[in-house]
């Protein structure tokens, strides 16, 4: 059943729960992150097989976590020449795009004269990324997170992608690893992957800081480790919203919808329009459309679009606008009679694509955008995933003698008023000591 809601008579719960998405089930995850957590600081590595055995891969052992360089080479010759340059063109797009993000090593500013400030920008030491693998496989993903992670000069990058029930993870994303990279990568996911990350084991040492969206277990573990380590933005569950008018092919409005219903039953997809001849439409094609996709898409596709997801009828252009900018979107698509004017009003969204030829595709693949983008409403104070989340700044100052008697009195006065009377001394004390 695809839900088909008025926004003007929603109920405070109807809308509440649409905002939400699938943060109820993340909260009730949390007893058994714990668990797991907890398990993988005391017991190491024979917990994280533990789980894995449970969760993902039943014959899975310790030989399994660390991937091989044989493995390497076997994934190579088994995933076909067209996926492989595929991911080739996808990566050059997106070290393209990345390597424009990047900014300067070091830079200075006089303030004023004798007074120099600046920063300096340096690497992340060591980031754990997180590719999810579900049901399905993504090497688009390992290619979001590791490439901007090379960029930026990360010296120690770690994946961890979930194992197949053969204990062995996706041979794609290691073709798409070695594309940008990366050689260091263990058959690990869901809650221990996240939990070996921020303690370490035998095995796989701790990171700082942990990139990568996954499902609800996976976001729940996060939340319980903040704090501990950098669990990085908020990247759970797949959402969108197609923000359409009256001009809209439904057809295109009604394909795109699915994009990111297909990942999961945790996941939303919204079709946001005040037309409502746009809205039958796309409620007639759905089942036609869904019908075409495996049966096991088709579960997700169906449990989305009659939970957090569907058709939301607005009475308004301006009505849907206000509406988008309140969910904040991970993926929003403006299918509008002029995108780039609908543009202009949009506050709060992950990445904003433009018009029919521009569908979620495109980016989540080869556009050179990163894909990794903040859900769950997030995008009202995160971005996407970019070359800064694997970045730091220090702050650099300079005091030439003019500069400091310039700021000294100042310093010390302010320092007095905070009642801060080591301040004041190391001013103080510093003029007797240089002789100022």
């Amino acid at each position: 059943m695809i839900k088909m809601r008025r926004l003007s008579s929603m109920s405070a719960e109807e809308r509440a729960l649409v905002m939400r998405r699938s943060e109820q089930d993340i909260a009730d995850l949390l007893p058994l992150a714990q668990q797991v957590v907890a398990a993988i600081r005391e017991r190491g590595d024979d917990a994280v097989v533990e789980y894995a055995r449970k969760f993902d891969a039943p014959e899975f052992t310790a030989a399994n976590l660390r991937v091989t360089a044989e493995q390497f080479k076997a994934a190579r010759e088994a995933v076909p020449a067209d996926v492989i340059a595929a991911i080739e063109l996808a990566h050059d797009n997106i070290r393209e795009f990345h390597e424009h993000q990047m900014p300067e090593p070091m830079w200075f500013t006089e303030v004023k004269p004798g007074i120099m400030a600046g920063e300096k920008v340096t690497p992340v030491t060591s980031v754990g990324l997180y590719v999810p693998r579900g049901k399905g496989a993504f090497p688009s993903v390992m290619l979001m997170l590791s490439v901007p992670a090379i960029v930026a000069g990360v010296k120690r990058v770690v994946v961890v992608t979930p194992p197949a029930p053969d204990g062995k993870p996706d041979p794609a994303a290691l073709v798409a690893a070695e594309v940008a990279g990366v050689s260091e990568v263990y058959a690990v996911g869901g809650m221990q992957a996240i939990a070996a990350l921020a303690y370490g084991t035998a095995t796989l040492p701790r990171v700082d800081k942990v990139v990568g969206p996954g499902s609800s277990y996976v976001s729940a573990a996060k939340r319980l480790l903040y704090g501990t380590f950098d669990v990085g933005l908020p990247a759970g569950p797949s959402e969108s919203i197609i923000l359409a008018d009256e001009h809209a092919d439904p057809r295109l409005v009604a394909l795109d919808l699915l994009v990111e219903a297909e990942h999961g039953p945790d996941s939303a997809a919204l079709v946001v329009t005040h037309s409502e001849q746009v809205a039958n439409a796309v409620l007639e094609l759905l089942p036609g459309y869904i019908a075409e996709l495996p049966e096991w898409r088709r579960a997700f596709v169906t449990k989305v679009l009659g939970s957090y997801g569907g058709v939301m009828l607005t009475n308004s252009l301006a009505e849907s606008i206000a509406f988008t900018n309140e969910y904040a979107p991970e993926h929003l698509e403006l299918l509008t009679a002029e995108p780039f004017v609908t543009l202009n009003r949009i506050e709060n969204a992950g990445e904003i694509l433009l018009g029919p030829m521009t569908p979620i595709p495109a980016a989540n693949y080869a556009l050179g955008l990163n894909a990794i983008l903040p859900t769950g409403g997030f995008a009202r104070t995160y971005s996407s995933v970019s070359v800064w989340d694997f970045l730091k700044r220090s702050g650099i100052g300079y005091l030439s003698r003019d500069g400091y008697d310039a700021l000294r009195e100042a310093v010390a006065t302010l320092a007095d008023y905070e009642d801060f009377p080591a301040h004041a001394m190391a001013i103080r004390k510093r003029n007797e000591i240089m002789g100022f």
